[in-house]
């Protein structure tokens, strides 16, 4: 028969059942316990010791640990190991427990403290410092479908920023690549149908995902009797908002973060990009996932985590709409041609801390003291950078916008000046944050605990007198509180019964001992101590409510921080790299004098070599440019520089050219590069299929479309017969600008039936036998693909070189002859052709320079020598 659970285990099972699948935080005193198949789990993700402790069901249990005062580092590995955390609290004290079982009836010695799941700890629903990458929104999305629609709303309840938005469900991909989420929550049964990302959803109740209670709860949250002054939400966005609140309230068991009013996402507003053009253009990050690499990573001169957020956002959605960019140039024009205020506007920023995850924190219930600090000194640092700005004559349009939300925070932040140390501590539960003078009774209190301390100094001093023993010393712990310690061969004197100490422990070396005195004191001390902490205590939750209640503006103020901070590190940006504001039309030009690739002229900088700046002219009558050349010569780099261009450009950052006139994109497409997707059962060539297809039902006139060697995944005939239709359907059907980068030298004849396509390619030669790459881009069909002299300088091995230059002649002979591309090659005798490639003929030239014997020709005889073997060259050539 197996052992009955005991009660803590009971305990724990039953939190366990209600944690789901999350890790469980068992709280058993200093340390987080997880049991049975948690421990093992997170024993491995976190590389710690796995123990066991007792039995169940005849087995001992598996047990892991890790202390509560460090839990945050845990916490952060395991949820960047995917998983999800439930962390249960002690939620009585040890007394109250045992007045509790009295109550009950129950012996007080088994009394087990009441625990309960405080939080669940999950990916997109984190808020501490620790767990959170402070350039890096972490966005939590939920999307749901109402009748045929996915409605969206995504929240980073670090900063509480929400936005709203509907989508038709083939375009969810696009969307979710977009936002970024950490984490993504679905209804039941809907999860996998519809969430079309590498990142699973996590499936919720249907009943969460209901219109009328979303827009509900959205009017609870705001205090409003209607959502019309916030926007106009469709029901597929309040659905959604309802699943998302939902599984926050869950989250934070019933207590909800920070959520600022919601905003409508406009796609007509934003220039439109999908999965595979994000992925191709590495814009938020490289190929290989990281942050290194990619444009983001190369333009970001941000000096705050918030504005380094926005840029990233900016980046991922530029606009669409011409007034509001030319608003973000002006303001960058503005800092750029002014050394010195740029310097001083930085300086400023630079000394701001995170005003949004501060506040994100304290309205959470997870904020402490250096919190509120950080509201001060960030929001008085705020009101200087307006002194600063407000000064300036003819201020940009955006700046005198942002302006009025840089002030307004006097009062609240004299209220924290008076109210806080200068530099006020992370945890509160030791008091000491309230500034002296604040509060006279709170000072009295600490200057009764602070006299106590010396009446304990003085008692010591005194006992020692009395005693003799001048090692004595009055001591203090957790457990016992304050008392007399002296060395076990002097405790004699004390255990006396009218020595007036009470014996209370004896260790192997010392014994200890209270007294009637000592305890009168440590009561005095103990209780103007926690009345001290219960003062502080109650005056940290006055300032949090001052703080709360003005949550909105200290938002405005962060959000209008973040947009100067990303003006000014853009006009950093720009004189670094001395690139050029753009102008921005409404026609479908794009006129580009030597622009450059951002990221990989930074690469060749640090490698001492120098980038090769190219122009870019496409209009309407020549809006579709095929690009030839060699491998290796820069067609991609030229084709990924100019789209990098177009979005910097309509994300309010000047560019790297000389200059650019950027006509208006509304939808950006990107089919560079080879991959499969074995995951989803694509083959390399299905997957450019797909992206090709993708882009011949989007694309319009004024969309840009990069296509670099459409067709290469399948045989010659069928590659360029895709590419040739391809380019035809985008000059005639699409008529998109469009660079289209082949190696297929037979689809030049195009020009002559397609008039607004031109010709161009990647100058290349050929030097000494060396294949040289020039990187220039130039007006004409490429007189041939350098292929060959590719492979060679890539290491393919001479014999496998020289069989390919045999094959390449038998082709060309054949085509010439008969126009068929394969025409002849059944001729070429294949294994023949191998033998002599893999044993070199012997050549009369190698043999009459090996039969030389140097030493003994005189300059005169090598001299005659030279002129024979050059003119054997010549006849063997």
């Amino acid at each position: 028969m197996s052992t009955p659970a005991t009660p803590m285990m009971q305990q724990y099972l039953s939190l366990k059942a209600e944690a789901g699948d999350c890790l469980l935080f068992y709280r058993m005193g200093d340390f987080f316990e997880l049991f049975f198949d948690d421990a093992k789990k997170a024993a491995a993700l976190l590389d710690i010791a796995l123990t066991s402790r007792g039995e169940h069901g005849g087995e001992p249990i598996p047990m892991c640990g890790v202390p509560v005062h460090s839990a945050e580092a845990y916490l952060a590995r395991l949820i960047r190991a995917g998983c999800r955390v439930a962390i249960a609290e002690q939620v009585e004290t040890p007394e109250e427990a045992r007045q509790r079982a009295k109550r009950e009836g129950t012996p007080s010695s088994k009394a087990l403290v009441a625990r309960a799941i405080v939080r669940f700890v999950t990916a997109g629903t984190l808020t501490e410092e620790a767990l959170l990458e402070p350039r890096r929104a972490n966005m939590l999305a939920a999307v749901c479908e109402v009748r045929g629609v996915i409605g969206i709303a995504a929240c980073d309840i670090s900063t509480g920023r929400m936005e709203l938005e509907e989508c038709p469900p083939e375009a969810l991909g696009a969307a979710l690549a977009r936002i970024g989420a950490s984490e993504v929550v679905a209804p039941e049964g809907m999860a996998e149908a519809i969430v079309s990302a590498p990142l699973d959803a996590i499936p919720r109740p249907r009943t969460d995902f209901a219109s009328a209670e979303g827009e509900a709860r959205l009017k609870r949250i705001h205090g409003v009797a209607s959502l019309d002054g916030m926007g106009s939400f469709t029901r597929a966005m309040l659905a959604a908002a309802g699943g998302l609140i939902a599984y926050l309230d869950h989250a934070g068991r019933g207590r909800l973060p920070l959520l600022l009013p919601p905003v409508v996402r406009s796609h007509a507003g934003h220039l439109a990009m999908d999965e595979a053009t994000r992925a191709s253009l590495e814009i938020t990050s490289s190929q290989s996932g990281g942050r290194a690499g990619s444009l983001l990573a190369e333009v970001d001169r941000c000096v705050t985590g918030a504005g380094a957020r926005l840029l990233a956002d900016d980046l991922s959605a530029p606009l669409a709409d011409r007034s509001p960019i030319e608003e973000r140039l002006a303001l960058v024009a503005e800092i750029h041609r002014d050394p010195l205020l740029r310097a001083d506007m930085r300086a400023h920023l630079r000394a701001i801390p995170d005003l949004g995850r501060a506040l994100g924190r304290i309205v959470a219930g997870r904020g402490s003291p250096r919190d509120l600090g950080q509201l001060r000194d960030g929001l008085e640092e705020a009101r200087r950078l307006h002194s600063l700005l407000a000064a300036r004559k003819d201020r940009p349009a955006l700046l005198d916008t942002l302006l009025p939300d840089l002030t307004g925070h006097g009062a609240l932040t004299d209220l924290l000046s008076r109210a806080l140390v200068p530099s006020p501590p992370t945890e509160r539960a030791q008091g000491g944050y309230i500034a002296s003078g604040y509060d006279h009774a709170l000072d009295e209190l600490r200057e009764m605990s602070g006299n106590a301390r010396r009446a304990i100094a003085a008692m010591e001093a005194r006992y020692r007198d009395e005693t003799g023993i001048a090692s004595l010393k009055i001591r203090h712990n957790g457990v016992l509180g304050y008392f007399i310690e002296v060395p076990a061969a002097r405790a004699d004197a004390l255990m006396a019964p009218d020595a007036g100490f009470i014996h209370r422990q004896t260790m192997a070396n010392v014994v200890r001992f209270n007294s009637l005195r000592l305890h009168e004191e440590a009561t005095r001390i103990a209780e103007a101590g926690g009345r001290a902490l219960a003062a502080e205590e109650a005056h940290f939750e006055e300032l949090v409510e001052h703080a709360v209640a003005a949550r909105e503006k200290i938002a405005a103020t962060a959000a209008a921080l973040a947009r100067l901070d990303v003006a000014a590190a853009l006009a950093e940006r720009a004189a670094e790299g001395g690139w050029t504001r753009p102008q921005i039309v409404e026609e479908p030009v794009l006129t580009i004098t030597g622009g450059r690739h951002p990221v990989v002229e930074a690469a060749l900088a640090k490698a001492g070599a120098r980038f090769v700046a190219n122009d870019c002219n496409l209009a309407p009558d020549d809006r579709l440019w095929l690009v030839g050349g060699p491998n290796m010569g820069g067609k991609s780099t030229f084709l990924r520089q100019n789209a990098l261009i177009v979005l910097l450009a309509q994300a309010g950052s000047f560019v790297p050219a000389d200059s650019a006139t950027v006509g208006l994109v509304d939808r950006l497409f990107s089919r560079v590069g080879a991959a499969d997707n074995l995951a989803r059962g694509r083959s390399t060539f299905m997957v450019e299929m797909v992206e090709t297809a993708a882009i011949l039902a989007q694309a319009g006139t004024r969309s840009f479309v990069i296509l670099d060697e459409v067709g290469r995944g399948t045989s010659t005939y069928d590659g360029l017969a895709i590419a040739w239709a391809v380019a035809e359907a985008i000059h005639e059907t699409n008529r998109s600008r469009c660079l289209f980068a082949t190696h297929y030298h037979e689809m030049a004849r195009l020009a002559e039936s397609c008039p607004a396509l031109s010709l161009h390619h990647v100058r290349a030669s050929e030097w000494k036998g060396e294949l040289v790459l020039l990187h220039e881009v130039a007006r004409g069909p490429a007189d041939r693909s350098y292929g060959l002299a590719v492979a060679r300088l890539a290491g393919v091995p001479l014999p496998v070189v020289t069989r390919a230059k045999a094959v390449l002649a038998r082709l060309e002979k054949g085509r010439a002859e008969t126009g068929g591309l394969a025409a002849g090659l059944g001729e070429l005798p294949l294994f023949a052709a191998a033998a002599q490639a893999a044993e070199p003929a012997r050549d009369s030239l190698r043999d009459s320079l090996q039969e030389l014997d140097i030493d003994a020709l005189t300059p005169r005889e090598a001299l005659d020598m030279l002129y024979r073997l050059k003119a054997q060259a010549a006849a063997e050539d």
